[in-house]
């Protein structure tokens, strides 16, 4: 299928970003509905799926099944760490503290790299609500969750976030992220200590105004210990499945046919949801209207991008990107808004291309076997799609999941906007940080 699109096919993706940023306040009570969010976006994606269709016949019917196999790996994918996530109840509840927020959001950087993002955040979003829940201000803790569990804490592998995962199908060793540990590093430290000083803050405002000794409620706090530990093991079964389907084990190296992986998440998922116990969904207040939520924007999401996606793989090297900072600024504000993981392989592709390597099988092992500066580059890519996947509520799966339960659990959270102007105050110092420390063209 040829890579040029005409311009007016960008609009629907467009006007279904400021859908999704404006009906929230325009039309509150429509857009609580799953299934209004799913007639609008499937509602933008309809002319793109007509036009693949009619202007390109065949290779159009292809790219719309690319596109429906890319959808259906990513809510497998979403979908099983979900559900099994899910049936984990860790008893008792954390001190409410800034201290024990921290801490739990440091915990949080770190598992978002072992279990993927979204088994993370799905693991620690409700007990750090049910830690806070003497406290009215709640908005920043879950910002800053999304900021660091959701997104930054998955740069370490392959397992922490779709970007690399799909980085790792075309040849990307398995340990090469590890050596993004400094990025890694230096983004959630400085993250935590943000955090900490601010949630300190508002603490000690909000005890001022309230005129009661609100720290030394929160610190009251059942014993710890957790529950559905079966469902510890499925969670690592998701992840053991998800690194053999791409080590290609059991198929000569090569990562797995579609359906294998996603058929096995479905079926460890419903094996998890019939076997927890309803006492422990009910103690876990679990939903299936998050996970809803997710499926119902990205349904239309995935194929209403698609031009934007094409046609920045074709002129993307006319915009002069070319050093790894501008990799790293390209990918990662475009990862804010077309999801972070095709972005990821568009911007990849880019860097094979100026390098005269073909799109062929593992070919970004190739890439990285060239030497120079194409380390640097891929390093650049990774972790501006990590990275700036929080930008957005949109940049990346977990962000809207982690919205909804906080939101289900009487948080009230920030606009799209809202979200953007806490992205740019707190994020994008740091990502100037980033490129001063380890991108500088």
């Amino acid at each position: 299928m040829t890579h040029d699109v005409p311009l007016w096919t960008l609009a629907p993706f467009l006007a279904l970003l400021l859908s999704i940023a404006i009906l929230p306040l325009a039309a509150p009570h429509f857009w609580e509905s799953n299934r209004n969010k799913a007639v609008v976006s499937l509602g933008f994606a309809l002319p793109i799926a007509l036009y693949l269709v009619l202007a390109h016949g065949a290779a159009g019917w292809a790219e719309l099944g690319h596109k429906a196999m890319e959808f259906a790996s990513f809510m497998a994918l979403l979908g099983s760490l979900y559900v099994t996530s899910g049936g984990i109840y860790i008893r008792g509840s954390f001190s409410g503290t800034p201290l024990m927020n921290t801490a739990l959001l440091a915990i949080g950087a770190v598992l978002a790299s072992a279990i993927g993002t979204t088994g993370a955040s799905v693991l620690l979003i409700r007990p750090l609500l049910r830690a806070n829940a003497r406290r009215e201000r709640k908005t920043h803790l879950v910002v800053f969750f999304i900021f660091i569990v959701s997104n930054c804490g998955g740069l370490l592998t392959p397992l922490g976030d779709p970007p690399l995962f799909l980085g790792f199908l075309k040849g990307v060793p398995f340990e090469w992220t590890f050596q993004l540990w400094r990025e890694w590093l230096l983004m959630n430290v400085a993250l935590l200590i943000l955090f900490n000083f601010w949630d300190q803050y508002v603490l000690d405002r909000e005890e001022m105004e309230k005129a009661t000794p609100l720290l030394e409620e929160v610190q009251h706090h059942e014993p710890f210990g957790i529950r559905g530990k079966r469902n510890v093991f499925l969670v690592a079964a998701v992840v053991a499945t998800i690194y053999a389907s791409g080590s290609g084990i059991g198929n000569g190296g090569e990562p797995w046919p579609f359906g294998i992986s996603e058929a096995l998440m479905a079926s460890i998922a419903l094996g998890s949801f019939v076997l927890t116990s309803r006492e422990l969904h009910t103690l876990n207040a679990y939903s299936w209207h998050p996970i809803l939520e997710v499926a119902a924007l990205f349904s239309g999401i995935f194929v209403a991008m698609t031009p934007a996606l094409l046609y920045l793989n074709t002129n993307a090297a006319d915009f002069g990107i070319s050093s790894p900072a501008h990799f790293f600024w390209t990918t990662g504000i475009l990862s804010s808004f077309l999801d972070n993981a095709p972005t990821y392989l568009t911007f990849a592709a880019t860097a094979c291309g100026l390098d005269g390597i073909p799109l062929e099988g593992r070919y970004l092992a190739t890439f990285l076997a060239h030497g120079g500066d194409n380390a640097a580059i891929l390093a650049a890519i990774s972790t501006g799609a990590v990275f700036m996947g929080a930008n957005t509520y949109i940049g990346n799966g977990p962000n809207f999941m982690v919205k909804a339960i906080a939101e289900h659990g009487g948080v009230r959270m920030p606009s799209f906007f809202g979200f953007m102007a806490y992205s740019g105050a707190v994020l994008f110092p740091l990502f100037a940080l980033t490129t001063l420390v380890f991108f500088r063209a």
